[in-house]
């Protein structure tokens, strides 16, 4: 008994961890549009902020990329994936559909990702899934959407539509590329490394798309407008690289290895959340009444999902409880 109160704490706390790293990477991934929308007003192209963002960080974490380069001959297609689907797809794809549709309906898409998160988790690694968590996805998706305000929104563009998807694909593969080799212990590739060359990669994708040489780089010597405060762009853009980039991906890899992709999935749906409270703040973007009771819905979600999350690493099928007392049935009668 002392053996299995001793395991099931050292769980608990580092489920606790993983929730704490997980709301850490969530912030900071919120934080990214208030401080990217005021360099996008005074002039930059969204694309180009976005190419700043990621190529900063991967300079910045270019020392990791050399002291973990081992991983280029070890786990090439994770990297390669990394980069493509967690950095430059997610990115790219949202930003994209922008141009095309509302932005609460691109975001509500995207955000679909835990879903499919689910849908991975359940049917293609064959791992349980209880139904509380289900409802838990079910709940913040639907919170999220009043959120958005999705309603406000009605332009449906058939190509926009089909880019949102593409990030919430892709944002599915952060999740799942984040939780590769977590149960491999000591072999278990490096996240800090994996962060590294995707960062990378993601910024040699970037730099195809964005075409930087393009920018309107003067932009980032001036000031750019907070709500009536005139704020250095340099600053902002420091913010978007050093906390809404290379800390939201660590503490991001970091929870999914703690937690399982789909409950950081589910958590990562406050992301929307903290960016409309800070927009509330930092930008004057005052909310409405069915933003604040969605954002409450999407807690609440958050929350079952965390709290009745399966062990992670078993890979049996989910045995309804029908199945489950036939078995125990046929056990007692085998039995006497």
């Amino acid at each position: 008994m002392p053996v299995h109160t001793s395991q099931g704490s050292e769980s608990n706390r580092g489920r606790g961890v993983g929730l704490g790293l997980a709301l850490a990477s969530a912030v900071a991934f919120g934080g990214s549009g208030v401080a990217a929308k005021p360099l996008i007003q005074a002039g930059l192209d969204p694309l180009h902020v976005v190419w700043l963002r990621v190529t900063g960080a991967a300079l910045l974490m270019l020392p990791l990329s050399v002291r973990h380069r081992a991983l280029l001959g070890r786990r090439p297609a994770l990297l390669a994936g990394f980069g493509l689907l967690a950095v430059a797809g997610v990115q790219a794809c949202y930003f994209a559909a922008l141009s095309r549709i509302p932005v609460g309906v691109a975001l509500l898409i995207e955000y679909l990702a835990p879903a499919l998160v689910l849908g991975w988790v359940r049917f293609v690694q064959r791992r349980p899934v209880t139904r509380a968590a289900a409802v838990g996805v079910v709940l913040a998706v639907g919170g999220l959407a009043c959120v958005v305000e999705v309603w406000s929104g009605l332009g449906f563009d058939p190509l926009g539509i089909l880019l949102a998807l593409g990030a919430a694909c892709c944002q599915v593969g952060y999740f799942v590329l984040s939780d590769q080799g977590s149960e491999a212990g000591d072999q278990a590739p490096d996240p800090l490394g994996v962060i590294a060359f995707g960062l990378l990669v993601g910024a040699a994708v970037l730099t195809v798309v964005a075409r930087p040489w393009t920018m309107d780089w003067p932009v980032l010597t001036g000031t750019a407008d907070m709500n009536g405060t005139r704020v250095p762009a340099v600053l902002l853009l420091a913010w978007i690289v050093l906390v809404a980039t290379v800390l939201a991906y660590v503490t991001g890899v970091l929870s999914v290895r703690r937690l399982s992709p789909q409950v950081a999935g589910v958590v990562a749906c406050l992301e929307a959340v903290i960016a409309t409270v800070l927009a509330w703040v930092l930008l004057g973007e005052h909310l409405s009444a069915p933003q604040i009771i969605g954002g409450a819905v999407v807690l609440v979600g958050a929350f079952i999902a965390q709290s009745s999350a399966p062990v992670q690493g078993s890979a049996e099928p989910v045995a309804s409880a029908d199945e489950e007392e036939e078995s125990e049935l046929s056990a007692r009668e085998a039995a006497a």
